[in-house]
Order: C-alpha cells, then sequence, then structure tokens
C-alpha cells in the first residue's frame, strides 16, 4: 500500500497545540544538516531526527525543489543557495545594532538586568546600545558614553581578543594616558579574560555595581562589538548561581550575535 500523509504522521509533536508539524520536521532535518550531519543514509537519519524514513525523503525531495537543500555529488547534502540568498536578504537591510537590539532584549530578559552593546574606539570603548528592565538600574553608563576601554568589562574584552600589533598600539596610547594600568598588568588581566571567554568586574568600575561582558566576532573573526550586563552587587551576593546564570546569558548573546553577523565559529580559531 503506497505511504499516504496520513500512514507517516505518528511522529507528530506532542503537548504543542498549534504547530505546524511538517514545518517542525523540516527545521529538525535543517538543523541536522547545518551541524554537519549526512543525508546519505535515511534511515539514521530519521532515528537521529525522530522522524520515520519516509518523511525524510519526502522532506529533502520538498527542500530541494524549493531550493532550501542541495545534493552533493558525493552523496548527502548541504544547504542551497536559494536559502542562502533568502537568508541575507533578510538580513541585508539589518546591521549590527538591528541585531544587537533584538539580542540583547533577549539577554536582559533571561536575567531581568541592564544590557549593553559597545565597541572600541580606538583606546576607549562607546556604548552603542542598551536594554534596561522595567526596575531600571542606577548606572552613569548610557547610550553614547565614552570610556577608556580598561576600565570597563566591554573595553577589556574587546582589547583580549585584538591582533598583537593592535593591542600594542592601544597599550602605548593607554601608558600615556594618566592613571591606567601599567601595559604588564593589563596585559596579565586580558589573558585571563581572553581564557575565561568573558570579562568581570565586582564593583571595580561603578561602586555596587557588578558587570561581564563577552565579545563579538564578524565573519572575519574580527572582535568588533561586545555584549555586557549590569547588576546589583547585593543580587550577586545573595542569589545563588547568579553568576554563572550571568556569564552563560553574556556568553550565548554574543555568540548569538557573531552568528548573525556572519561568524562560523564562537570564539574563533586563534
Amino acid at each position: 500500500m503506497p505511504a499516504t500523509a496520513d500512514s507517516f504522521d505518528h511522529d507528530e509533536p506532542a503537548g504543542k497545540a498549534g504547530l505546524v508539524s511538517p514545518v517542525v520536521r523540516a527545521f529538525r532535518l535543517l538543523r541536522y544538516v547545518v551541524e554537519g550531519g549526512s543525508t546519505s543514509n535515511l534511515s539514521e537519519v530519521g532515528r537521529t531526527i525522530d522522524v520515520n524514513r519516509v518523511t525524510v525523503m519526502r522532506l529533502i525531495a520538498t527542500l530541494e525543489h524549493e531550493g532550501v537543500l542541495e545534493a552533493l555529488p558525493q552523496g548527502g547534502h548541504r544547504i542551497g543557495l536559494g536559502f542562502l540568498k533568502l537568508a541575507s536578504a533578510a538580513t541585508a537591510a539589518d546591521d549590527m545594532l538591528d541585531l544587537g537590539r533584538r539580542v540583547l532584549a533577549d539577554v536582559r530578559a533571561a536575567l531581568n538586568m541592564s544590557a549593553y552593546l559597545a565597541a572600541l574606539d580606538g583606546s576607549h570603548v562607546v556604548y552603542l546600545l542598551r536594554d534596561m528592565p522595567e526596575a531600571g538600574l542606577i548606572s552613569s553608563v548610557k547610550v553614547g558614553t565614552r570610556l577608556a576601554a580598561p576600565l570597563t568589562t566591554p573595553g577589556r574584552v574587546l582589547l583580549a581578543w585584538q591582533p598583537a600589533g593592535a593591542l600594542e598600539t592601544v597599550l602605548a596610547q593607554l601608558h600615556r594616558e594618566a592613571g591606567l594600568p601599567d601595559p604588564a598588568r593589563l596585559r596579565a588581566q586580558l589573558a585571563q579574560d581572553r581564557e575565561q571567554g568573558c570579562a568581570w568586574s565586582f564593583s571595580g568600575f561603578e561602586a555596587g555595581i557588578d558587570s561581564c561582558a563577552a565579545p563579538v566576532f564578524d565573519a572575519l573573526g574580527a572582535a568588533v562589538a561586545a555584549i555586557s550586563v549590569a547588576g546589583p552587587e547585593a543580587a550577586y551576593q545573595t542569589q545563588p548561581g547568579l553568576r554563572a546564570r550571568a556569564e552563560q546569558a553574556v556568553k550565548n548573546g554574543a555568540r548569538d550575535l557573531s552568528l548573525l553577523l556572519g561568524s562560523r565559529h564562537y570564539p574563533p580559531a586563534a
């Protein structure tokens, strides 16, 4: 008996009323391909994404027809040019600030803390965006604030990922500025920040406020911005696990924005 739509719909997603199951299954397949899975063995694909073999075959045929998947000469599939063009068109009008607003909203919602997007300007960092919770936060950092990079967590984490030559130029400039850390001490701090994947400050820049920042990379692997959060020191002291959650949320946000900007890996290979 030939397969019909009813004969392979037993893998409907459970507990999610209103979802369109073929779309859910199609995105399972796409995620599988994007993550490096091979479509050469349809039965193996089906087991991995929890979809039966007949459905996998029909999904692949449909996605190929629409240009979302492209068959490879050696077997298997990759994301099709049609899909890449569609994705490019969807993001072409969005610059880093537009995409950053979306990511900051997620970071702020996850922690109920102020979230920021900042970028380097020479030896200084400039705050480009801010997303604040309803309760707000007493902080002097506003959009447009420009501070010496080592005196902020976004600045530190961006310096930590600068190429050696560019970093030396900035360090030389900073060393000439009164009141800033000496180069040797700053290098040690930047090495620690880079190894940790983020920079922390505990009331170091603003009294009573702790902050964390992680770098954002573009398609070429350059650190072009940083996402940070700032919250009351008392909250970190009284809420177990908040520091770990804040660090993860900042790293997730920085990774998401990096991917939106075309980065293939987070963080990029050294």
